[in-house]
């Protein structure tokens, strides 16, 4: 882990998918426990962005880095030991039991046929600890809620032993209860934890208040970078998503909440 430095670097970032270029020199910096939320409308290139960091397009051109190192330099594994990433699909997994599946996680520490040490009991069960899924460890997957599964995927990630999260839309389809659940399981990752964090997120009002900063996309290209204050001021938002919204006072960190404006309204 670098001290000074990003933990994240991408520069001038570009990405074609056959015909179409997803990504269009995206810069981003994301320092050691820093929450950087990424927003922007549907299709804007937010979760491509995601599985780039992520090492899982080969294709990238432009330069990105973890821990100061290119990316294309690491092996699979390795760089699995540093960065999770947890993708928005829902994993199949109704069959197995929570901690089956946050022992998975473990896949990038194990030779092939290898049994589980001691270390890695220890780190699946930190993980479950850390994200208060301890007393689900022998309940199958399919028995869980929503907010409970997403919790259980998060551990996953953590027992992979990374320092380094990616998550792709972590609070989609969850009631306020569990949105608010792991609301405050990232927020004790990165401030308390040090864990350095990444979240694609339509959520204005939770993920991207609470972020320390916020990327914007738009058509595959940066549209905003900067706080979450900046983010709210002006314009900024509107010229985002191409539509208008109402600031109401009394959102969190002292921020405003922010309401969609209905057209013709």
């Amino acid at each position: 882990m670098t001290e000074t430095g990003p933990r994240l670097r991408a520069a001038n970032l570009r990405l074609r998918l056959g015909e179409t270029e997803v990504l269009t020199g995206v810069d981003l910096e994301v320092g050691p426990g820093e929450l950087t939320a990424v927003i922007g409308p549907n299709g804007a290139g937010k979760s491509t962005l995601l599985r780039c960091l992520a090492g899982l397009h080969p294709h990238v051109r432009g330069e990105l880095r973890v821990d100061g190192r290119p990316v294309a330099d690491y092996r699979r594994r390795e760089l699995a030991k540093i960065v999770s990433f947890v993708p928005q699909t829902e994993l199949a997994a109704d069959g197995y039991t929570v901690r089956a599946i946050v022992e998975m996680g473990r896949y990038p520490h194990l030779a092939a046929w290898s049994a589980f040490t001691e270390t890695d009991r220890r780190a699946v069960d930190e993980a479950l600890a850390l994200t208060a899924t301890s007393h689900l460890a022998p309940r199958l997957m399919a028995t869980l809620s929503s907010g409970e599964r997403q919790r259980v995927v998060i551990a996953a990630a953590l027992a992979q032993g990374g320092s380094i999260l990616l998550l792709d839309e972590p609070t989609s389809f969850l009631d306020v209860h569990h949105q608010i659940q792991v609301l405050e399981l990232l927020d004790r990752l990165h401030s308390r934890s040090g864990y350095t964090v990444v979240a694609v997120t339509h959520d204005l009002n939770g993920l991207a208040t609470d972020a320390d900063s916020v990327l914007a996309m738009v058509d595959g290209r940066v549209a905003f970078a900067g706080s979450p204050r900046e983010l709210f001021e002006g314009s900024t938002l509107a010229r985002i998503f191409g539509n208008e919204f109402v600031m109401v006072p009394g959102g969190r960190h002292g921020l405003p909440l922010v309401v969609p404006a209905r057209r013709g309204s």
